[in-house]
């Protein structure tokens, strides 16, 4: 349950506000008073299907990042600190890198990064 609100708590508040847009919406002496029902839970079951597909694409990638990282492969990730300077690192075993639960920490880097944030890096081939 934390990896979850970990992962998903930005989208979840989206979804508040949107419900309480709805609720406000919906609650007009001009609309029928069945639309706050169903205005909610149409918002509810779109917020809620969205979110859960995310968060299902995000452990399998992050499963999938783990497993090329355990295996001895080069995993990139994005590096949001330094913007200008590189907008990505390269991550593997060679390189120092371990990981510990869902974080690849290096002594040899100022940052962590989450398993979430990086994907398998397999340079383009020259023709």
């Amino acid at each position: 349950m934390n990896l979850f609100l970990e992962l998903e708590s930005a989208y979840i508040a989206i979804g508040i506000f949107f419900l309480i847009i709805t609720a406000i919406v919906t609650t007009r002496s001009t609309l029928p008073k069945q639309s706050f029902k169903y205005g909610m839970i149409g918002v509810f079951s779109i917020f809620a299907g969205m979110i859960a597909a995310h968060y299902y694409t995000t452990i399998v990638r992050m499963d999938g990042v783990k497993t090329i990282f355990n295996e001895g492969g080069t995993i990139i990730c994005e590096n949001k600190m330094h913007k200008t300077i590189s907008k990505s690192v390269l991550i593997s075993k060679e390189l120092e890198w371990r990981l510990e639960g869902e974080l690849l920490v290096s002594d040899n880097h100022v940052r962590d990064f989450h398993t979430s944030r990086c994907v398998d890096y397999r340079p383009i081939a020259p023709k």
